[in-house]
């Protein structure tokens, strides 16, 4: 019974004296217990939406080349969006094609080739090759006669000898058979055989296929041995010197676009580079489908790699625009439907430089030559500094601290 005395009152005064500890100080024991729980609940602090800063040392900073400085301003121009293909004018591409029916002995050109105006690209012969040349041959040593015979009835009849009427039979004989020889002679120099020559006995064995204007040979449709037919199509020619935007402009936005307007250019198969354009023709006529008209740019650099027939999108610059907010493309990010761009704060501790990046939520408006328009939800601090590129990497580096895989 004593030992039990003596361990209730060693209870007592044990008690009391953690009261007393914890009871003095009872909100201050409350704030600490919930800091505790604050900090293990939240981490980092974080912004509205759950978005929160980026951290990155002055290596990692200066690694990435980012480029801090205050919200710009910029003159973006009204444009208009277009799309269509590349083309060349009707006067810069050839069909080269059959006088006559023939079988092709030699091709002297593949694709891919450059080729002048007046070039063989090939030769085809025939039986009735020779058979034309001998004819006209023997119509025109014939019409030679005649003409002798004309020139010598028509002074009979001036000196009152001849015969009035033997004179008209000769001049009728002599100009039937100079329409006779002027028709052949356009066969041949249509089958490019010099008539000349053929005159004096030479009689071709080959006709030249002959290119009618300089350019790349895009396409050979004929084989060796093959026989084609008059007007075969054997040969594409195109110039891609005069290579130009065919776009075609909705309904809507014809009446903004002027001859004279430059045109910003892009293309899928020639990534990362931007043409420029001016237009030098505006449609008048309404395709149906889609209601567009065509409007024709003139290329202004370089464009040999450029094919006819590739897939193009256009930016017509239609007015000037207003001064307006601005960011290059690369300093906005888009998460989860909505735009973000980047503050940034130097912090310097303990000799130790570390950069903070805060997403701050904006609206994007107009784009043009790579900048895009912006416009502030609430004011940013007077001369804060923003990010101007680097935002990719940098909404790539809070969401790895969000799911705690910081480095």
């Amino acid at each position: 019974m004593k030992n039990y005395i003596i361990k209730l009152f060693t209870l007592i005064i044990v008690s009391t004296f953690f009261l007393a500890c914890n009871g003095g100080g009872g909100e201050e024991g409350e704030t600490v217990a919930q800091e505790e729980q604050a900090v293990e609940e939240g981490g980092e602090e974080e912004e509205e939406g759950g978005m929160r800063e980026v951290h990155l040392s002055e290596l990692k900073f200066n690694s990435l080349g980012i480029k801090l400085d205050t919200l710009p301003t910029r003159p973006l121009s009204e444009v208009v969006e277009a799309t269509g293909r590349l083309e060349v004018p009707p006067q810069n591409a050839a069909t080269v094609t059959a006088i006559l029916g023939a079988n092709v002995t030699s091709i002297k050109v593949i694709e891919g080739d450059k080729v002048r105006k007046g070039q063989v690209l090939a030769y085809l012969s025939h039986p009735n090759l020779t058979r034309v040349q001998t004819s006209y041959i023997t119509a025109y040593s014939r019409m030679q006669n005649l003409e002798q015979e004309f020139n010598r009835q028509q002074r009979l009849y001036e000196e009152e000898i001849g015969s009035g009427k033997l004179f008209q039979q000769a001049k009728s004989d002599f100009q039937v058979e100079k329409a006779e020889v002027q028709g052949l002679e356009s066969q041949l120099r249509q089958l490019n055989l010099n008539v000349e020559k053929i005159r004096s006995g030479d009689i071709y064995e080959y006709v030249p296929v002959v290119n009618p204007i300089d350019g790349t040979i895009t396409e050979v449709r004929i084989q060796v041995g093959q026989y084609v037919d008059p007007q075969t199509e054997m040969f594409e020619v195109i110039n891609t010197d005069h290579v130009h935007a065919d776009l075609m402009v909705f309904a809507k936005d014809v009446y903004k676009v002027k001859e004279g307007q430059k045109v910003t250019l892009l293309m899928e198969s020639v990534p990362g580079k931007t043409f420029t354009a001016e237009i030098y023709s505006v449609g008048k006529k309404f395709e149906q489908n889609p209601k567009a008209v065509h409007v024709h740019a003139e290329i202004q650099e370089e464009a040999d790699m450029l094919v006819p027939g590739m897939y193009i999108n256009g930016r017509i610059i239609t007015g000037a625009g207003t001064e307006v907010t601005a960011l290059p493309e690369e300093a906005i990010i888009e998460e989860e439907g909505k735009s973000y761009i980047f503050t940034a704060e130097k912090h310097e501790e303990d000799g130790k430089t570390e950069w903070s990046f805060k997403p701050v939520e904006v609206i994007t408006g107009e784009e043009n030559e790579g900048w895009v328009e912006i416009k502030l939800l609430e004011p940013l601090p007077e001369d804060a500094k923003v990010a101007w590129n680097s935002a990719y990497y940098l909404i790539a580096e809070m969401k790895k601290g969000e799911t705690g895989d910081d480095d």
